[in-house]
């Protein structure tokens, strides 16, 4: 995932990988879409971890749902971010 942030030009700060989610903190230029990086990580984890994992091909029909939550830093701080994400393990 961090090789395809970089091809993206975006920097995955902080990603928390919990039972069946993934938190992500990510830093992009304000006009990068969030719906169009959210879509290229989905599809580049999921045809990563299906080719891995050949097994997921036929149990799941798709890996990822389509549904994301998304928040910036201005509307809460960077530390309510972070620690939001830190905390998600924890329950």
């Amino acid at each position: 995932m961090l090789s395809k942030a970089k091809d993206l030009g975006i920097e995955i700060q902080t990603m928390e990988i919990i039972t069946d989610q993934v938190n992500l903190f990510i830093k992009a230029k304000p006009v990068d879409a969030p719906h169009f990086i959210i879509g290229q990580l989905k599809g580049y984890t999921s045809r990563h971890l299906r080719q891995e994992f050949p097994q997921l091909k036929s149990r799941l029909p798709t890996l990822w749902t389509r549904s994301y939550y998304v928040e910036s830093v201005g509307h809460i701080s960077e530390k309510t971010i972070k620690k939001y994400i830190e905390n998600q393990k924890k329950d």
